[in-house]
């Protein structure tokens, strides 16, 4: 108990550390709970000590909570907020008007708001139809003033917080794009590289079934990469404040992820292959490894390295010719196998080819689509907070 209980004092350390030296998760966290915490802390200001409200708990209650990781997300959980707090305080009310009973409305009241928030379009904030109907069944104020209240205050604690959360150090999420696409290149180039090692010595079915293993492991980054961009597009949405914030341009275009969708699959196709056919022809191994390992060169190469990606690709396309003229003289045990290796890695080159053509044309423009600034992306109750230094973007893609 006591190693994890330092272990854990020293993460904790270790996090504030790096939230106070660099922009990031930890930043982002901390960035989000002051935001949330000032929201309240106005909303009480307006609500309990100016205006001295009755029901003013209720304002500080829903800023804080509607200080969300992006804009859009306030927005709609205001929307909720505000019809489950209705709806719970109504349900409260019309139970006490008809039992005049805390314990009977209780049961009356309860189990439909309760119901209630567990509707799907409610989402997270379904729990406070029964919390609000609790507040009105306990404290017995039911009348048609303090109904009118309770929805004015949550009103004015969501307006607080939706403009809090749009106007300070708005939420811009777009690091995790950035992160991933450059991850993506690297684990393509890394795992083909690996196959291209070991098909030039010698390989059994197990191996063979790693880099395929490896090899599906690439379609979840890609799914990864679809979720940060879209996670980044809806703390866009509705989002007046994000020009406060250090500018950052904006992330290539989708099709970008249908590329790497490709790549990977074909990448996929390959180790299937070479799983399934763990005996290739004697003069097989020592061209397709030099093709693989030229295509992870392509993926691998440096930024401004046109030149040595453009020979990397020459190379991998001189080893296929290789390899089909291979397929041409073998026999027909050994045709299927070679054929579907040939097949895939063409469509490998294929997409390889206009990947290069993309990245050159990019570096002959005033700027690469590809390269980007990069709006941090927090951690827990994420969104951008503070960041202060300009992370610009691989051309990868």
């Amino acid at each position: 108990m006591w190693h994890a209980l330092t272990r854990e004092a020293v993460s904790v350390g270790r996090s504030v550390r790096r939230c106070v030296t660099e922009a990031g998760p930890e930043r982002d966290t901390a960035v989000q709970s002051l935001k949330a915490a000032g929201a309240a802390l106005l909303a009480w200001a307006l609500a309990g000590w100016w205006w001295n409200a009755p029901m003013a708990l209720l304002a500080p209650w829903t800023a804080l909570f509607l200080v969300q990781s992006t804009v859009y997300r306030s927005l709609l959980s205001a929307l909720q907020q505000v019809v489950v707090v209705l709806t719970g305080t109504l349900l409260a009310a019309g139970a006490l008007v008809l039992t005049h009973h805390t314990m009977a409305a209780m049961a009356l009241a309860l189990p439909l708001a309760v119901l209630l928030g567990n509707y799907a379009r409610l989402g997270n904030q379904g729990l406070y139809a029964p919390t609000a109907a609790l507040f009105v069944l306990v404290q017995g104020s039911y009348s048609g003033f303090d109904i009118l209240h309770r929805l004015l205050e949550t009103l004015l604690g969501a307006v607080i917080g939706i403009a809090v959360n749009a106007l300070v150090l708005p939420p811009v999420h777009s690091r995790q794009v950035h992160h991933v696409r450059r991850r993506l290149p690297q684990d393509c180039a890394d795992l083909l590289h690996r196959v291209a090692d070991g098909i030039e010595t010698s390989y059994d079915e197990e191996r063979a079934r790693d880099w395929y293993d490896g090899a599906v492991r690439l379609a979840d980054v890609v799914t990864e990469l679809r979720t940060a961009r879209s996670w980044s597009d809806e703390s866009y949405r509705y989002n007046p404040g994000r020009r406060l914030r250090r500018s950052a341009s904006a992330p290539p275009p989708a099709d970008w992820d249908f590329t790497w969708d490709r790549i990977t699959e074909h990448i996929r196709a390959i180790t299937r292959s070479l799983s399934e056919a763990v005996s290739l022809p004697d003069s097989v191994p020592g061209i397709l490894s030099p093709l693989l390992r030229a295509s992870g060169d392509v993926l691998s190469s440096r930024d401004d390295a046109a030149d040595e990606r453009r020979r990397a690709l020459d190379t991998a396309v001189a080893a296929h010719h290789r390899l089909a003229a291979a397929l041409a003289v073998s026999g027909l045990q050994a045709a299927p196998a070679l054929g579907g290796l040939t097949a895939d890695t063409q469509r490998l080159l294929d997409d390889l080819s206009a990947l290069v053509d993309a990245w050159d044309g990019d570096a002959s423009h005033d700027g690469d689509p590809s390269q980007d600034g990069d709006a941090s992306r927090g951690g827990g109750v994420s969104h951008d907070g503070g960041a202060s230094r300009d992370e610009r973007q691989p051309s990868h893609g």
